[in-house]
């Protein structure tokens, strides 16, 4: 029996009592964009999420083929009828057994799907402000490039953003250099250089972050690097955007008292929609 919010019942009620993504944050995910049936990235995403399960050793199935993962994203898909425009997010978990050891490393995993309401990429413009969130670092490992379950410097940022009326939050590490934001990864433009931070950072290895690094070489006049930021190299840019796989490109027009220019973020949106024949 177990005690759940006040009621006696029996742990055979509750499907978390074991569930080691629920006790330990044992898991690992990936969410990814549908447009038209077809998921964006696919080869990308699928490969991270493979390096993801090697890193914290789960057995991976032999079925775990691409196509196979595929498959299972679509169907649901499919079934929720948002095939047009959807974001899909697949949880992979070591099954139950065990405390920090597990008893195995076998795996189930679990495929959600809600709509989304555009197809191509947009800029959504208007006033965006960020700030530094200190109250918590990433640490420079190879754990913090990988999307596990456990996101509570996210979580708890993401309400010290909500409190403090910012529609985004700046992540540091250890050395307190400047790592990603909270829903993705940042770039900054200087005197047409394009530049974010290493993944040696901390930072997530992000599915768009590579998209946009490959774009931004092709444009013209604008030099592309990885490099360390300091929270100061910040308030001296020309301009500042967050990317992830959903939103695609969204541009920062405000940190502290500095406000910044949108023109290479609209840029590389067209661009972005015109490599995956959005528009």
């Amino acid at each position: 029996m177990i005690n759940f919010n006040g009621a006696i019942v029996s742990e055979d009620a509750n499907i978390l009592v074991q569930n080691r993504g629920f006790l330990y944050g044992d898991a690992v995910f990936e969410t990814v964009k549908i447009v038209n049936g077809k998921i964006l990235f696919l080869e990308d995403h699928y490969f991270r999420l493979m390096s993801s399960m090697r890193v914290v050793r789960m057995e991976i199935p032999m079925d775990f083929t691409m196509e196979y993962l595929e498959e299972q994203i679509i169907t649901l898909v499919k079934n929720n009828n948002v095939e047009s425009s959807s974001r899909a997010r697949i949880t992979v978990y070591r099954n139950d057994g065990g405390y920090y050891l597990p008893q195995n490393n076998t795996v189930s995993f679990l495929i959600q799907a809600i709509p989304l309401e555009n197809t191509a990429y947009f800029l959504r413009e208007g006033e965006y402000e960020v700030d530094l969130f200190k109250d918590f670092y990433i640490t420079k490992q190879l754990l913090s490039s990988i999307k596990t379950t456990n996101r509570l410097i996210n979580v708890t940022g993401s309400i010290y953003a909500n409190e403090n009326g910012l529609d985004n939050c700046i992540l540091l590490n250890d050395t307190k250099n400047v790592v990603e934001a909270l829903q993705g990864n940042i770039f900054m433009l200087k005197d047409n250089r394009l530049v974010t931070p290493p993944v040696s950072e901390g930072c997530l290895n992000g599915v768009m972050r590579k998209q946009i690094l490959g774009l931004a070489k092709k444009i013209s006049g604008i030099e592309v690097a990885e490099e360390i930021i300091s929270p100061f190299d910040l308030q001296k840019a020309d301009e500042l955007f967050v990317t992830n796989v959903i939103k695609g490109v969204q541009p920062i027009t405000k940190y502290r008292k500095k406000e910044f220019s949108i023109e290479i973020s609209k840029t590389l949106v067209a661009k972005l929609n015109e490599s995956l024949n959005l528009v």
